[in-house]
Formats: structure tokens, C-alpha cells, sequence
């Protein structure tokens, strides 16, 4: 038996209002929510980025080889390096860039799209290095969709409901 005297905790004390705070917030940040929110946010730039490249089906516009032919280079230790295969690559990011980020908004595919873009992110960091905060942001999204999935509101979450044993 315990002689402490057992007391309520005081309504107004800051501990209890922060506490309650707290809880009232996180309740708006619902991880079906965040989740949903991270796809979205990490699809636009990639998206908008990817748009520019195409001049119809399958046809890079000038601009985009032009990038990967004379103004984009790699810095690697010893360079900075052109790249190879230069028509490749802009051919290939602009596939990326515009299939990734309709995989991550429905939902589809989603940890594979989000490994997509963070394999993407890191080659534009070695190719614009300068521009690493918002490379380490693209790159923190798209590691806690591949942590956490897609969510709910997702056609991943509805295949998976679908195919369960």
C-alpha cells in the first residue's frame, strides 16, 4: 500500500494544455492524410519539369536534348563530366518525369515511383549541386513514401484489400 497521496492534475497547468494542443494537432495530420499530401507535393515538380521536355507522343522538343547535350554536365570528382549517351538520358528523365508522378497521385506502383524519384533526385544533384536543399527534400519525401507507403486513398491499398488472403 501506498502512502502518496493520489491528486488530479490542475486543468491549467501548461503541461496539460500542451498536451491537449498536441493531441488536437496531430489528430489534423492523419498519416492517410500526410501520406496522400507527400505523394502530391513530391509529384509537381517532377510533373511540371517533365511536362516541358515533350513537344508531342514520345518526341523530346529540342530544348530538352539541348540540356542534356550542351548545358547539363555531371560533377563527379575530376569533372565536370558531359553526359553519355545525352539523347538517353533526356529521353529517359522525361519518361520519368512524367510517369513517376502519375504512379505516385494514384497511389499506383507507389514505393517503386518513389524509388524512381529518388534515384532521379540523386543524378540532378550531380548535376546541379548547388540546388541540394530542395534535392534533400525531394529525397526526404520520397524516402518516407518508399518508409510508409502510399495510404489509404491509394490503388496500391485497394489491390492489397483485394488480394487479401
Amino acid at each position: 500500500m501506498s502512502n502518496r497521496i493520489e491528486t488530479s492534475p490542475d486543468v491549467s497547468s501548461p503541461v496539460v494544455i500542451i498536451g491537449r494542443l498536441s493531441r488536437i494537432v496531430q489528430s489534423l495530420a492523419q498519416p492517410w492524410l500526410t501520406q496522400l499530401v507527400l505523394r502530391i507535393a513530391l509529384s509537381v515538380p517532377f510533373w511540371k519539369s517533365g511536362i516541358l521536355k515533350w513537344h508531342g507522343f514520345l518526341q523530346l522538343n529540342e530544348t530538352a536534348i539541348y540540356l542534356f547535350t550542351g548545358e547539363f554536365k555531371l560533377h563527379l570528382p575530376g569533372g565536370p563530366y558531359p553526359f553519355p549517351a545525352p539523347a538517353v538520358f533526356a529521353f529517359l528523365s522525361g519518361c520519368g518525369e512524367v510517369f513517376f508522378p502519375v504512379l505516385l497521385v494514384l497511389g499506383f506502383g507507389t514505393r517503386f515511383a518513389a524509388v524512381g524519384i529518388l534515384l532521379m533526385t540523386c543524378i540532378i544533384e550531380l548535376t546541379v549541386p548547388d540546388g541540394w536543399p530542395i534535392h534533400l527534400t525531394w529525397a526526404a519525401m520520397a524516402l518516407g513514401i518508399v518508409a510508409w507507403g502510399p495510404g489509404k486513398i491509394s490503388i496500391d491499398q485497394l489491390l492489397a484489400m483485394a488480394f487479401k488472403d
